[in-house]
């Protein structure tokens, strides 16, 4: 009896250290687990952050050069032009079936030097690491609509990484304006009313596309829709403006406006082929 009430005795103690034992060794292989997930998803983190965590670190960046004018910025902007015109998204809408009711335009290509000095986007935002390509303009020959392309640097954010709003909000008071006041009698107009909707951050360092569309017009008064996106599609900005003629306009001159603007090269007709049936002018005798 002596012996089995031994034995007893070891058995329970056995499972009590068993018991004991378990859940430490649970623990650790918990702990291992969640060591190893973290230190796989810090590494994932620092190779290639999602660009939402630029809101609670974002990563250091040099600023825009102090000569914009130095060989490594004029490098730097051929470069991005290049960039530019590599885009499939750009090579896409110059492929489009109606590709040929487009035309392209560079605003402020012909702006005066005097004028562009004291030009908030002409001039003081103009360079590498800001706004540094002249945008990219496709717009409708009969001024409905306008697809802008714009590069938009670094050096333009308010929180570090994310473009400020109110930058957003001039370019689109720019690119809106344009196709608002090639509606306009004289060609002259200022902007009455601007309500901008911010969907999501504009990330900085990227190619963004402003889609402009004409609403209404009554006279001195148009309105028109606009919104930026991404080039992958992604709503980032919703704006509507209303602009109008002033009324003292036809004593005020458009031509630097036209400058501005961008005027686009006149339309190429068609040479008419004998083979459509069209017979040749009579020979003069």
């Amino acid at each position: 009896m002596r012996e089995i009430a031994c034995s007893l005795t070891l058995l329970i103690r056995e499972g009590s250290n068993s018991a004991r034992i378990r859940p430490t060794s649970r623990f650790v292989r918990t702990l291992a687990l969640v060591t190893t997930i973290g230190v796989g998803a810090y590494t994932a983190g620092a190779v290639a952050p999602h660009p939402y965590f630029t809101f609670i670190a974002p990563r250091p960046a040099p600023g825009p050069p102090a000569d914009p004018e130095s060989p490594e910025s004029l490098a730097y902007v051929a470069a991005l032009e290049e960039s530019l015109q590599a885009l499939p998204y750009l090579a896409s809408l110059r492929t489009q079936p109606d590709a040929d009711e487009w035309y392209e335009v560079r605003p402020y290509k012909r702006f005066p030097e005097d004028r562009r000095v004291n030009n908030l986007a002409a001039g003081a935002l103009r360079g590498p690491g800001k706004l540094a390509l002249m945008p990219m303009v496709r717009s409708k020959h009969d001024e409905s609509e306008a697809i802008v392309i714009v590069h938009v640097g670094r050096g333009l954010c308010g929180h570090d990484g994310i473009i400020h709003g109110g930058l957003l909000a001039t370019l689109l008071d720019e690119s809106l304006a344009r196709t608002a006041i090639n509606n306009l009698p004289d060609k002259i107009g200022v902007t009455a009313n601007l309500a901008i909707n911010y969907r999501a951050p504009t990330f900085a360092d990227q190619f963004i596309v402003m889609k402009i569309r004409l609403g209404e017009k009554n006279g001195r008064k148009v309105k028109v829709t606009g919104r930026v996106e991404d080039l992958k599609g992604n709503l980032l900005v919703e704006a509507s403006a209303t602009f109008v003629q002033p009324k003292y306009s036809n004593m005020l001159s458009n031509s630097v406006v036209k400058q501005a603007m961008g005027e686009p090269e006149p339309r190429k007709k068609d040479p008419v082929l004998l083979s459509e049936g069209v017979p040749p002018p009579a020979a003069k005798s």
